[in-house]
C-alpha cells in the first residue's frame, strides 16, 4: 500500500504476493530475499524496537539442472548429484590425498554450506520455460558462465577444499589369475565357424623336444598361455596372410626376386616367418605295387597315419612296377592328400614313377623341378630296372629324391652293387639349376651335388640265411630289435665295408621283412618257391652338413595288401637354409587338372545327393516366386 492509500503493482518490493495474487506470467517468480547482514547484526544489539526492516531485492533464481529427461529438478536431487559428483572427482584423482581428520573438517563446511542453500528458495522450473527463457539476462557475470568455470568468491576463498578420499592400498598380494579360461565371445564365435576345427591344438611336448609344427605361428603359439580358444582365434587371424608393404611390391616377384641376401623371396626373413626352427617336413614312401591293376580302397595309413600328430610338408612317392595306369595312381594320391596339397611334379621311367605333393602355400619357395632316369637292363627298351630322380631347391637347400629298383636274385649282390654304381654316374642333375656348394660336389657322384639326398626303392638285397633259420630268429625277436635279422642282411653288410651308398645312413629298422608275402594275408610266401623273408624295400639317406636331418619314424604299413611287398614309410625333419632369388622359381606352377579330379573325388556320394536335394530345393522356391 503507498501512503495515498492506493495498490502498489506486483513488481514493488516492500511486500511479496499473496497466495493466488498473480496479475501476469513475471508475477509467478518467486522474490529471493537478500538480508542485509551489518544492518541485522546491529538491531540484534540495539532491541527489537529499533529494528531496521530487511530490504528485499529482487533477484532471479539460479539455472536449473536439467535431468536426463527433461524434467525439472528438485532440491533434494541436486544435493545428491552434488555430492556424487564430488565423491566421484576425489575419487578419480590419484594425486590428492587427505587425512581423516581434514575429512572431517570439510565434511562439517559441507554440511554448514548445504544448510545454508536449503533455507534459500529454490524454484523447479523446467529447461524449455518462457519465463525462464526472460529472466536468463538477469543472472549475475560469474552465475552466467558454467558451474565448472564459476569463480569462488572472496569470503570462501579461506575454507577448505574438497573432501579427498585417501586410496586403498591392498592388504596382501593379490591372488594369481588362472590362465585356463577362454570369454563367451569367443566361444561363440568358435561354436558357429566350423573351420576352427582345422586348427586345433594337437600338438604336445615329446621328451622336452618341440615337434614340428607346419604352421607360421609357431612363435606365437608358445608365448600364449592355455586358452584354446583364444589360441585357435588367434590362429584364425595371424596364420592366414600377412600384411605386404607396398615397397615390398615394388621391388619383389615370384618369378626373379631380389639378389640380396636380406630382401630375397628365399631370403632368412621369409624362412623364420614359415618356419621359426628352420626345419621342414619330408614325408617318403615306396612301395612295390607288382603290376596289380586294382589299387587299395583307401590310402589313409599309408599317407596319413594315425599315429602322426602333424602332416607333413612333402610327400614324395616312390613306386617300383607301378600300376598300368598312373594318372589313377597320382589322382587316388591327390584325393587322399586333399586340398592343401598339390602335385609339384612327377615323373616316370618305364614302370618305375616318383611323385611329389608340396603344401599349397609354400610352392612359391620352390625352384623349377629338374628329373632323369638311368636304366640299368642291358636293353634299354626294357624299363623295369633303373632309377628315376627328381631335384629341386627350397629355399637355399637342394634336394635330390631318387627311386630305384635294382636286379633281383637271392646271391646277386655283385649285380646290385653295379646297378648302384652305374645310377650315381650317368644320373645327369642337375641340368640348370645352380649348385649351392660347388666346392663338395664331384662329377663322378651325383649324390654329392646336393644338400640333402633320399635315395630309396626295391633295393632286392636278401637275408643269406635260410627260411627256417630266419623264421626262427623272427620268433625270437623282442621289442622290436631286428638286430639278430640285420646281421644277415646284405646291404648292411656291404655298406659296412663301403661297397655302396658310401655317406648314405638308414634310420634303424624296429620292423619285420617287407617281402616275401602272400596277397591278401600276413603269411610269408607259401608258394612252392618258398623265398626267404628279406628287407628289400629300404630308405637311405645322406646330408652335406651333419645332423642336418632327424629321423621321425621308419616302418613299414602292414595294413596294405594288394602287393606282395609291404610299403615302407619315413618320415625325417630337415634342416633349411636361406637363400638367393638367383634361381629360377616355379612360380606356382602345379597340376591344377589332376588337383581337380581328387578333391572332386573327396566327395562322397551321401555328399552329391545332399547337395543334389538343396538345390532341387532351390530351383523349387525359385520358380514358384
Amino acid at each position: 500500500m503507498t501512503e495515498n492509500g492506493e495498490d502498489c503493482t506486483l513488481n514493488c518490493p516492500c511486500e511479496a504476493p499473496g497466495k493466488g495474487d498473480y496479475g501476469n506470467v513475471e508475477s509467478k517468480i518467486p522474490k529471493t530475499p537478500f538480508v542485509d547482514v551489518k544492518s541485522t547484526n546491529k538491531n540484534n544489539d540495539e532491541g527489537q524496537a529499533d529494528r531496521e526492516i530487511p530490504v528485499y531485492l529482487p533477484r532471479p533464481p539460479s539455472i536449473p539442472k536439467a535431468s536426463k529427461f527433461g524434467k525439472s529438478v528438485s532440491v533434494e536431487d541436486s544435493m545428491r548429484t552434488r555430492k556424487l559428483r564430488s565423491s566421484q572427482e576425489s575419487l578419480s584423482d590419484r594425486a590428492e590425498t587427505g587425512s581423516s581428520t581434514d575429512s572431517l573438517k570439510d565434511d562439517r563446511t559441507s554440511q554448514r554450506n548445504e544448510q545454508n542453500s536449503i533455507s534459500r528458495p529454490q524454484p523447479a522450473f523446467s529447461v524449455g520455460s518462457p519465463v525462464f527463457e526472460d529472466r536468463k539476462s538477469w543472472q549475475p557475470q560469474h552465475e552466467a558462465r558454467p558451474y565448472r568455470q564459476q569463480s569462488v568468491p572472496d569470503d570462501q576463498r579461506g575454507r577448505a577444499a574438497k573432501p579427498r578420499l585417501s586410496p586403498v592400498q591392498p592388504i596382501g598380494p593379490l591372488p594369481t589369475l588362472d590362465r585356463n579360461f577362454a570369454s563367451a565371445t569367443l566361444r561363440a564365435a568358435n561354436r558357429i565357424d566350423r573351420d576352427c576345427l582345422d586348427y586345433g591344438m594337437l600338438a604336445k611336448e615329446k621328451g622336452g623336444e618341440r615337434l614340428h609344427r607346419n604352421l607360421s605361428d609357431s612363435r606365437l603359439l608358445e608365448n600364449m598361455g592355455s586358452d584354446s580358444t583364444s589360441v585357435n582365434s588367434m590362429k584364425s587371424i595371424y596364420s592366414v596372410l600377412s600384411p605386404i608393404r607396398p615397397q615390398d611390391v615394388r621391388n619383389r616377384s615370384f618369378l626373379e626376386g631380389s639378389m640380396l641376401g636380406s630382401g630375397a623371396l628365399l631370403g632368412a626373413e621369409e624362412l623364420d616367418r614359415h618356419f621359426p626352427d628352420r626345419r621342414v617336413g619330408v614325408y617318403v614312401v615306396t612301395w612295390n605295387m607288382q603290376g596289380e591293376k586294382f589299387l587299395p580302397t583307401n590310402l589313409n595309413d599309408l599317407l596319413l597315419p594315425t599315429d602322426s600328430d602333424f602332416a607333413q610338408d612333402f610327400y614324395v612317392i616312390g613306386v617300383q612296377e607301378g600300376c598300368p595306369d598312373r594318372r589313377e595312381w597320382e589322382t587316388c594320391l591327390q584325393e587322399t592328400l586333399g586340398p592343401h596339397y598339390v602335385m609339384l611334379y612327377t615323373a616316370s621311367h618305364g614302370v618305375l614313377y616318383l611323385t611329389v605333393f608340396i603344401r599349397r602355400d609354400l610352392m612359391w619357395f620352390c625352384s623349377e623341378v629338374e628329373h632323369a632316369t638311368v636304366t640299368t637292363r642291358i636293353i634299354s627298351q626294357i624299363k623295369t630296372k633303373g632309377a628315376v630322380g627328381i631335384t629341386f631347391t627350397f629355399f637355399g637347400t637342394s634336394f635330390l629324391f631318387i627311386t630305384s629298383h635294382f636286379t633281383s636274385g637271392d646271391t646277386k649282390v655283385y649285380e646290385r652293387i653295379l646297378d648302384y654304381n652305374k645310377i650315381i654316374e650317368a644320373l645327369a642333375l642337375p641340368k640348370s639349376l645352380p649348385d649351392t656348394n660347388p666346392y663338395r660336389s664331384s662329377p663322378a657322384d651325383v649324390t654329392t651335388r646336393f644338400d640333402q639326398v633320399f635315395w630309396f626303392g626295391d633295393f632286392n638285397f636278401r637275408l643269406g640265411k635260410d627260411r627256417a633259420e630266419v623264421e626262427a630268429i623272427m620268433k625270437g625277436t623282442v621289442g622290436g630289435n631286428m638286430s639278430p635279422l640285420l646281421e644277415h642282411d646284405q646291404l648292411s653288410n656291404q655298406m659296412k665295408d663301403g661297397s655302396i651308398f658310401k655317406g648314405f645312413q638308414e634310420a634303424p629298422v624296429h620292423f619285420f621283412p617287407t617281402y616275401k608275402f602272400d596277397i591278401g594275408c600276413d603269411n610269408y610266401d607259401t608258394t612252392s618257391k618258398q623265398r626267404t623273408p628279406s628287407y628289400t624295400d629300404r630308405v637311405m639317406f645322406r646330408s652335406r652338413q651333419a645332423n642336418d636331418i632327424r629321423v621321425l619314424k621308419y616302418n613299414s604299413c602292414s595294413s596294405i595288401k594288394t602287393s606282395d611287398h609291404r610299403p615302407v614309410i619315413a618320415v625325417f625333419q630337415v634342416k633349411l637354409r636361406p637363400g638367393r632369388d638367383n634361381i629360377p622359381l616355379c612360380g606356382g606352377l602345379f597340376d591344377r587338372s589332376l588337383y581337380l579330379e581328387g578333391i572332386r573325388r573327396r566327395m562322397t556320394a551321401r555328399e552329391l545327393k545332399r547337395r543334389e536335394a538343396i538345390s532341387s530345393q532351390n530351383s523349387t522356391i525359385c520358380a514358384i516366386s
